[in-house]
């Protein structure tokens, strides 16, 4: 099939029947799964219940179960994966390596570091039921200087290349994992529990607070991500092809790692380094559209439908026992990242 070309006014966009239709069913399985994470669990609930909540028009019993408790934890998984599946959509992207996720590099350990920095000194919870403090600037601050760190540290001779910085972020990732071992050792106990379950990544007890912080971060960050799309499509080439296409690779570059980062460490802080998502979502994505190139948006859609669905079964599959979330991505991610390093190496490539 042919592309269709769209129009309106000076703007104009080719869309592949393909993409279209990858866009349209990662949308509805995403909306599928939010609607199960709201009706199904120890108490199930009727899909007409469920709505009938949202819509103010549902009973007292179903109105606590939905609106107080599934709701906003379910809107966070939305939120947090697509977060997380655009971050690493960027960073696979700008660097033209499928592992620079930022999860395997070191910007979620970096996020961890200072959240938990935030937790332990704050002493604010990592549940939180209601607000949670100080925990997304300290995985703000954490993100960001090592973000800073591992790209001045793969930085070499005008440039970076996507083998050095994977490589850069895997040692500060483990730098990174010492530190905040460190930080819980020195801990209060009951503080230190608190940063573990959060350090795995869960969902549990998260609130419309959550839901607001990540939220007003997409709202932010993903429009100024899309404002540098062309840039974003370009340097998935190499870098003389870049230039002679007319972009300014070292702005470009650092821009694009700024907002991803900005992301992922905003996610990270409403429900902790969640592994496998950011790694996984742009490749997936890529392969159900049939690309040559990292989607952005597909990116977005196919992190918030894993991440929900993840959570659907870390709260199902032993139920009345709910696992962390991040048990079961990391379950998944295991083998993913075993097979891409496989791919890897008989490509000859190191990543």
């Amino acid at each position: 099939m042919r592309p269709l070309h769209l129009e309106a006014g000076p703007v104009g966009a080719r869309l592949r029947p393909r993409v279209a239709l990858t866009v349209l069913g990662l949308a509805v399985t995403a909306f599928a799964a939010l609607i199960a994470s709201v009706s199904l669990g120890t108490f199930s609930l009727p899909v007409a219940d469920v709505l009938g909540s949202v819509l103010g028009t549902g009973s007292g019993e179903a109105d606590l179960i939905v609106r107080q408790l599934r709701l906003p934890r379910a809107l966070t998984a939305l939120l947090v994966g697509t977060a997380f599946g655009i971050a690493g959509a960027v960073y696979q992207a700008v660097t033209r390596n499928p592992l620079a996720s930022p999860d395997l590099i070191g910007i979620s350990a970096g996020a961890g570091a200072g959240a938990v920095g935030a937790i332990l000194v704050g002493g604010v919870t990592a549940a939180g039921a209601g607000t949670f403090g100080g925990v997304p600037f300290g995985a703000l601050a954490g993100a960001l200087a090592t973000a800073t760190v591992i790209y001045l540290l793969a930085w070499r001779g005008g440039t970076i290349t996507g083998y050095r910085f994977v490589l850069v972020g895997i040692a500060a990732n483990g730098a990174l994992a010492a530190l905040t071992r460190w930080m819980l050792a020195r801990a209060d106990i009951d503080q230190a529990a608190r940063a573990m379950v959060w350090l795995t990544g869960s969902l549990n007890g998260r609130s419309y607070a959550h839901v607001q912080w990540v939220g007003l971060a997409l709202l932010l960050l993903v429009p100024a991500t899309l404002a540098l799309a062309r840039a974003y499509q370009l340097l998935q080439f190499d870098d003389d092809t870049a230039l002679g296409l007319g972009i300014r690779i070292g702005r470009s570059r650092i821009a694009l790692l700024l907002l991803a980062t900005c992301l992922a460490a905003l996610a990270t802080a409403a429900a902790g380094p969640v592994a496998f998502v950011a790694l996984g979502a742009p490749q997936i994505a890529r392969r159900l559209a049939g690309t040559a190139g990292v989607p952005l948006v597909l990116s977005g859609l196919t992190g918030a439908a894993l991440l929900l669905l993840a959570d659907l079964a870390a709260r199902l599959v032993f139920s009345p026992t709910e696992l962390p979330v991040g048990i079961v991505t990391g379950a998944v991610g295991a083998p993913y990242l075993l097979l891409l390093l496989a791919r890897a190496n008989r490509a000859g490539k190191g990543g």
